[in-house]
Order: C-alpha cells, then structure tokens, then sequence
C-alpha cells in the first residue's frame, strides 16, 4: 500500500478479495443485487429479523394487532411501562410494514406495476417511518441501549435503492470495526496496568482482527461459517486465559487478578455486542470505558503504576 490514505470508495483487491476502503479500513466488497420491489422485500425482511434478534425480548408483535399495541400505548401513564409499550408498538409497525410490502410484492408478481406513489406504498413508509421514531426507546439485549442505526436500516432500504443501500453499509462497517478497535485498545490498556503477560494481548488484538473480519461478512456468504469459529474461539482464548490465572493466583493477588479477568470479560462481551449487531454501540461502550478509567484509577491508588 502506498503511504498516502486512500480516498474512501477506492477500491483494490487484496489476497484475491475485492475490497472498498472506507474511513480506515478495507472493506470486502459486494455486488448488489438487481433493484425491484422482490429483492427489497427479501432485504427488508432480514433487516427486520436482525433487529428483533438484537432488540429487547417481547416487542416482536404482529402487524394484526398494531391498532391494540397503538391503543395501548397511548392510555399508558406510567413512564417505564409507557417507553416498553412504544418498542412494543415499533414492533408491530415494523410487521405491519412488512404484511404490507408482500401483499405488494405478490401483486406485482401477477403482473400489477406498483408505483413508488402507491397509497399503500406511502402507508408503508410511514409504517416504518413511525417505527424509527419509537424504535429509540427501545433497547438492546444487553439492557443498556437502544441501536438507532438497527431501527434506520429497513426504513434507508425502503426509501434508498439497493445499490445505494449497500454503499451506505460499508460506511456503517467502518464505524464498527473503529469501536471494536477502541474496545479492544482499552482492554489492552487494564492489562498493561496489570502487568498482565504479552501473551494476553495478542489474544486481545487476535480477537480485535476476527470481530472485525466477521462483521463485514453477510450471512449469505458461505465464508461466514469459517469466520465466526474463528471469532467465538478467539473470544473464548481470552476468557479460558483468564479463568486459568484466576484458579492459580495467591491470596495476595486474588482479587487484582479478578478485577482485571471482569474488566477483558466484559470487553470481550461488549466486542461481541458490536460484531453481531454490525453497528456501533456508543452508551454500551461509554459504559466500559468508564469501568476501565475506574480500573486504572483503583491500581494507581494502590500504587501500581
């Protein structure tokens, strides 16, 4: 590679991947698929299923039940049930939207043209448009945010042509794998306040590397299966290392020892977070950085510099 950075959408092939860069990173590069209302129906529909798997349990409602869900919604009084009630009700929108664009899809296979200015077409998108706006509150599994861009993304598919679509997505890819890389840089940072061995830190940036060569790869890619053993196993060097050094470490150490294996355990489970989600999770990582600065403080007052 040439000292200069690339400009982003550059594009070149390394070890035979065709590759984009994007803000840092080579990205692997695909094609898009032929742009009409089926291959968007297929897109939006796993764009949903990956948002239901990474939101909050319970908020998957059907799209026939949206008018219950809306009503109450809109009687709740109490702020916490109210905030769960409006992911419950961005679910069912979201099912609705979706109900709608395969009655669509199936017209338009009997040979009815549907126009971008079709009532139901509009409802659609307003469906969705709808969805993001409460899909805000919504949080993800690991209780500590909700992932705006998860909610954004089956509506962008709506609205944007396929070939636009996956051009933004290397965009979203490279913010991923700069949050991976600041994660794992922090957990690098309580080891080496730990004095912890090299080793660990090569597992660290191993994992790092495999996180972000997992999330750029779709799921439609038979590579993916070679790519997430490679990630859970480098996930799981670093927790069986560290569960090993806790099991042998002296009284006097013990519990420097398990501060430093809860702090790369939850680095580890954070990266994890982010790769399978494929966006970044800014409050779940303020929350960790926030933890480490808290590590690094507690061993310098205890004199270990």
């Amino acid at each position: 590679m040439n000292d200069e950075t690339p400009e982003n959408g550059s594009m070149k092939v390394i070890d035979g991947v065709e590759r984009i860069f994007y803000d840092g990173y080579w990205i692997k590069r695909y094609h898009a698929p032929v742009d009409n209302l089926s291959d968007k129906k297929l897109l939006i529909q796993s764009l949903t299923r990956r948002l239901f798997n990474h939101m909050e349990h319970g908020i998957n409602i059907p799209g026939r039940l949206l008018d219950k869900v809306r009503t109450d919604y809109e009687i709740e009084t109490d702020p916490a049930k109210k905030r769960v009630r409006s992911a419950m009700l961005a679910g069912a929108l979201f099912n609705r939207a979706a109900d709608i664009f395969n009655e669509l899809v199936e017209l338009e296979a009997c040979g009815v043209h549907i126009k971008p200015d079709n009532e139901l077409m509009r409802t659609c998108g307003e469906c969705l448009q709808e969805a993001l706006e409460l899909g805000k509150l919504a949080r993800h599994r690991n209780g500590d945010e909700g992932i705006d861009e998860l909610w954004g993304e089956p509506f962008k598919a709506f609205v944007m042509s396929i070939k636009d679509f996956y051009q933004s997505r290397y965009v979203k890819i490279a913010l991923t794998m700069q949050n991976i890389d600041e994660v794992a840089d922090h957990m690098i940072g309580c080891l080496r306040n730990n004095h912890a061995p090299q080793e660990m830190e090569s597992k660290v940036r191993h994992y790092a590397c495999m996180a972000r060569r997992k999330c750029e790869i779709l799921r439609t890619d038979s590579d993916i299966f070679e790519a997430w053993v490679e990630f859970v196993v480098a996930g799981e060097a670093i927790t069986n290392s560290t569960a090993e050094q806790a099991a042998s470490i002296t009284k006097k150490g013990i519990l420097d020892e398990f501060d430093t294996r809860y702090m790369l355990e939850q680095g580890v489970e954070l990266i994890a977070d982010i790769t399978r989600a494929r966006t970044s999770m800014p409050s779940s990582t303020k929350k960790y950085l926030s933890l480490c600065e808290q590590f690094k403080s507690r061993k310098q007052s205890n004199g270990v510099n």
